[in-house]
């Protein structure tokens, strides 16, 4: 536990440096940082070269080297977004409310700081820069624990970042990163209540569970997508057909693609659909009527109906009215984003009166559950829990707030 405490300390004391510091230094700070990373990319990777070659040996799959990879352009990706961070709103000091109570006390809700964010996630070495600087903007220490499978990657990001925030506002040792990558370490970390604020889990079902179910540590819960799509009997044919298929295929590895397509049985156009979906190579699961019906769709297990496939593979099934829809999706749901095609508004009223998840769509593709889409530039990952922050979340979900109240000599009787 002797590197974790170490480090711990020192992002205590970072953070109260952190926190009274001005918009300017902090983004002076992340445009070094932002200028550095691009100074020192050939030392980045060579290092990122060593974890994939001991991806290689190991036998990672194809998609989880993809992962691990780093090139020119994808440093370029992370410094461009460290740039369009730095011309970001600073959410630290917004007032939120002010109100007056009748005694004449003045009262004000402030934003700030959460702390000390402790950022628990896999392979991407991308996140390591992602969340270290989104923290930072919000004013935030940061103690960053990535995989074994990055770890070249992820000492030499850190050691470029700290390297460039000496002689800025921003305390180098505001960034660490927890070299030991063992389970009990990090069962360590999770129950370090009395330097961590929060715990942010970004990465598979298995990881988020782990870091849930044993931590002691707040936990800011990012959530797995098992995504629906309703279409109803009264959507537009193309409009249905052109959403199924973004939704499923415009990315399909990641938690906001669709999972689940619910059909109304006397909607005229699932043939199209269906036969669309199998043009472009995607695998069909279906339930008992669809699978009577298609010889291309295969039988789907109930497995498949909860399943978070990330890949070309979609879960169909017909269903009588929007209330069955409702009543699959509260069955097999993850509480992530949930979209009805149609244009019968009480359907559409009921659909987002009853559908318990982050985010509701109405026309409209499940791929747009993303910070960047929602205007908020940057996000530390995406929230399907009801406390502190829902949805994507933004530099605003990485802030608490603080009441302020001023008087003139009140007294309570």
């Amino acid at each position: 536990m002797g590197e974790l405490l170490e480090k711990a300390k020192k992002l205590k004391k970072a953070a109260k440096q952190l926190g009274i510091i001005t918009t300017d230094e902090k983004n002076a700070a992340l445009m070094k940082l932002a200028d550095h990373l691009l100074t020192k990319k050939g030392f980045i990777l060579e290092e990122n070269a060593k974890d994939l070659q001991a991806g290689k040996e190991r036998g990672l799959s194809e998609s989880l080297l993809d992962r691990l990879l780093l090139t020119e352009e994808r440093i370029e990706q992370i410094v461009d977004g460290v740039r369009q961070l730095v011309q970001l709103e600073d959410p630290i000091g917004e007032t939120i409310e002010t109100w007056e109570r009748p005694n004449g006390l003045q009262i004000q809700t402030i934003r700030v700081p959460l702390g000390v964010v402790g950022m628990v996630y896999e392979a991407r070495p991308n996140v390591t820069v992602d969340a270290g600087s989104l923290c930072l903007k919000a004013g935030n220490a940061v103690l960053l624990r990535g995989s074994s499978s990055a770890i070249y990657s992820n000492k030499a990001l850190v050691q470029v970042m700290r390297e460039a925030l000496e002689g800025t506002a921003i305390p180098a040792d505001a960034v660490q990163l927890l070299e030991d990558t063992s389970r009990e370490t990090a069962s360590e970390m999770f129950r370090l209540n009395e330097y961590l604020d929060v715990l942010i889990p970004r990465g598979g079902a298995g990881l988020i569970q782990t870091v849930v179910q044993n931590a002691t540590v707040p936990v800011l819960e990012t959530g797995v997508g098992n995504c629906h799509i309703f279409i109803d009997e009264t959507a537009e044919k193309e409009m249905a057909i052109e959403i199924a298929i973004n939704a499923k295929l415009h990315r399909p590895s990641v938690c906001n693609a669709a999972e689940t397509v619910l059909i109304h049985e006397n909607w005229p156009y699932t043939s199209d659909l269906l036969s669309r979906l199998q043009d472009k190579q995607v695998e069909l699961r279906g339930g008992d009527s669809l699978v009577s019906a298609y010889s291309f769709v295969k039988p789907a297990t109930e497995e498949d109906w909860a399943n978070e496939f990330l890949a070309p593979i979609l879960a169909v099934k017909q269903v009588s009215d929007v209330r069955e829809a409702i009543n699959h999706i509260d069955q097999y749901g993850t509480k992530h984003s949930e979209a009805i095609i149609g244009e019968n508004e009480e359907n559409v009223r009921l659909f987002f009166q009853a559908v318990d998840a982050a985010v509701l769509y109405h026309n409209a593709s499940t791929r747009f559950t993303d910070g960047e889409q929602f205007g908020y530039g940057a996000e530390i990952g995406i929230s399907t829990q009801k406390l502190h922050a829902r949805g994507p979340m933004g530099l605003k979900a990485l802030t608490t707030t603080k009441a302020i109240v001023r008087g003139t000599g009140q007294i309570r009787s």
